[in-house]
């Protein structure tokens, strides 16, 4: 398993050509602004401020990688779709963000942090479709899955769960509850497992 409880920081980049070189498969998150990308990390660590939470959408910038006892790298991507971002801001992202998912020959799964009560809106497609084309296997975090009855949170994630097969068939989704603690067993089993299956293959992604 993962050892997520001793994730350490290790650095900040703003600059795709300035990544850390390698270090083990490594564990990427990223989500719209305000879907919980942040607590959904500090949960799966068992800490309160390992990633930074912050109430203003767009706040984090820069990846930032946590070492994983040197057996790979939990990885914070910036959030995206904050409206109020400057159009360069914008396309920082995406050169940042897109550069590091397309050529990181490290990179085993991305997890995709979707608040449970908008799931899969535009932007949470396009980053879809370009984890597909990369052949990036996804996992998908339904955030917030407290705010929605056990009935509602059962028929979203099966809502998801079919749309998903269509749009990228490396994928998978849970439901998950920062505030209730509730989802940590089962992400970390299936982010071990990708990251296990990164080690076994060390084949480059498509199109290196």
């Amino acid at each position: 398993m993962l050892p997520f409880a001793k994730a350490a920081f290790t650095i900040s980049v703003h600059d795709p050509n300035k990544l850390p070189p390698p270090a083990g498969p490594e564990i990427a998150f990223v989500g719209r602004s305000n879907a919980g990308k942040s607590s959904a990390i500090n949960t799966l660590a068992g800490r309160r401020r390992l990633a930074f939470v912050s109430k203003t959408p767009g706040r984090t910038q820069l990846v930032n990688f946590f070492s994983l006892e040197g057996r790979g790298f939990l990885v914070d991507l910036p959030g995206y779709g904050y409206a109020d971002a400057p159009a360069e801001v914008r396309q920082h992202w995406e050169m940042l963000v897109g550069e590091y998912i397309a050529h990181r020959a490290s990179l085993a799964a991305v997890v995709v942090v979707m608040d449970a009560r908008h799931p899969l809106m535009p932007l949470d497609r396009q980053l879809i479709s370009w984890l597909r084309d990369a052949g990036r296997p996804a996992h998908v975090l339904l955030t917030k899955a407290d705010k929605l009855s056990k009935q509602a949170a059962r028929v979203t994630l099966d809502r998801v769960r079919r749309d998903l097969a269509q749009l990228w068939a490396q994928s998978t989704v849970q439901l998950f509850s920062s505030l209730k603690a509730e989802g940590i067993s089962e992400a970390v089993a299936v982010l071990s497992r990708l990251a296990a299956a990164k080690n076994k293959t060390k084949a480059p992604p498509k199109g290196e």
